[in-house]
């Protein structure tokens, strides 16, 4: 018999992010391989079909199936996986093919492993800053799968479909019963108090315990948080979900989706609502020139209003622009940016002017010390002075205030 420790380290005493049913599966299916062999396959079962992504003419279409995990490192479960790295590659190429005008997520999965969902998950929230993102539960959003669609800008779900299992459960194995009936005995040497906590040959000790569902708590705060954000509900609507299962018009009545419809519905809708945009298009590269959303386009209607992106302070007037391109990683943290700066009305423009992040964040800290009273109060290079003392803080000559003034180009 083949065992793969590796494979158990991935199930037991790690915080999962996934349908408790479909744990059960999984643990069925890989018992036998990993030395369980209790665990039996259940009658029936049939390993779920595994479709090959697909893409329609401007929507990109990113199939989220099966039980998700941070790698595949070369294997396939009998029960399917997917891997947060995969769905990676496939968002970035989207975003930066030049003929995808949106991006549809096809979401039928259980969910799985936390390790990395949240930082796809906001990936595909910034995504949905440059291209639209809807999503569809098609039928299955659980879990880790529901926080991945929760970060869409529209989140349907089928009339057989369910949303939510906002939740994290950890599972140990105490096989140490089990040991004893064989005849075998694990003798475990270790250096640190810590470093042979959840062995699976003995029972769980009541400090382990305690470890692991303060990790469970902790990974549980952040999926909450993430569903709150991205939805725009409470948190503690979020909690008081329980991590129950919402199917059809339930979970758009508690908030989880936006409304009852199929994929290809969802797909000829969103078809619709982009063809009356400008086409992406992209030098040889794969560099942005337009990245436009209808939802920026409503937003922007005067360029030169006071929350459009402020000029660069230094110089601006007087040296020409040059024409330069954003890459795809380059653009989505200009999305990154503005959106921890709480100023995602400033994307499509940085966007569509090519401004590095670099520049973005100079600017945005610029526009944040212009807009704060407490600092123009205390360094205000404009201030009239009596001072007789070339070297008085309150001086024009003053060092502190003639360097101010050069960083503003006011000389």
């Amino acid at each position: 018999m083949t065992l793969l420790p590796h494979m158990a380290a991935r199930l037991f005493g790690v915080p999962l992010a996934i349908h408790r049913p479909k744990l059960d599966v999984i643990l069925a299916v890989l018992g036998p391989r990993v030395g369980l062999t209790d665990l039996a396959v259940p009658s029936g079962f049939t390993p779920p079909a595994r479709d090959a992504p697909t893409a329609t003419p401007k929507i990109a279409v990113i199939p989220i199936h099966g039980t998700l995990v941070r790698r595949t490192v070369g294997l396939e479960a009998e029960s399917g996986l997917t891997s947060y790295a995969g769905l990676t590659a496939q968002l970035d190429a989207a975003l930066a093919n030049p003929e995808v005008a949106a991006i549809l997520l096809d979401v039928d999965s259980p969910g799985g492993e936390s390790g990395g969902v949240f930082d796809l998950a906001d990936r595909i929230r910034a995504a949905a800053q440059i291209k639209p993102v809807w999503a569809v539960a098609n039928d299955m959003a659980f879990s880790a799968a529901y926080a991945l669609a929760s970060a869409a800008s529209k989140v349907f779900v089928s009339r057989t479909g369910g949303v939510g299992s906002i939740g994290v459960i950890a599972m140990h194995v105490d096989q140490s019963e089990k040991d004893a009936q064989d005849g075998v005995r694990y003798t475990a040497v270790f250096a640190g108090d810590r470093k042979n906590d959840l062995n699976p040959h003995e029972p769980i000790s009541n400090e382990a315990h305690a470890f692991l569902k303060a990790e469970v708590n902790r990974i549980y705060g952040l999926f909450v948080e993430t569903v709150a954000r991205n939805r725009n509900i409470e948190p503690s609507a979020v909690r008081d979900t329980e991590a129950g299962l919402f199917f059809g018009q339930a979970a758009v009545a508690i908030g989880l989706a936006d409304a009852i419809c199929t994929f290809d519905d969802a797909l000829t809708q969103l078809l619709e609502s982009v063809s009356s945009l400008p086409n992406m298009a992209a030098s040889h590269s794969g560099a942005f020139r337009n990245l436009q959303t209808e939802s920026f386009m409503n937003d922007r209607t005067d360029t030169t209003a006071p929350d459009s992106p402020p000029a660069d302070p230094v110089g601006s007037s007087s040296q020409p622009a040059t024409a330069t391109t954003l890459s795809v990683a380059d653009a989505i943290e200009v999305a990154q940016t503005c959106t921890l700066a709480g100023r995602t009305d400033l994307i499509a423009g940085f966007l569509e002017a090519q401004t590095s992040p670099t520049k973005v964040r100079s600017q945005l800290l610029a526009a944040q010390a212009d807009a704060s009273p407490e600092i123009v109060s205390r360094i205000d290079p404009q201030a009239a002075t009596t001072a007789a003392n070339a070297g008085h803080p309150a001086s024009p000559h003053n060092p502190l205030v003639q360097a101010v003034k050069t960083r503003l180009g006011q000389q």
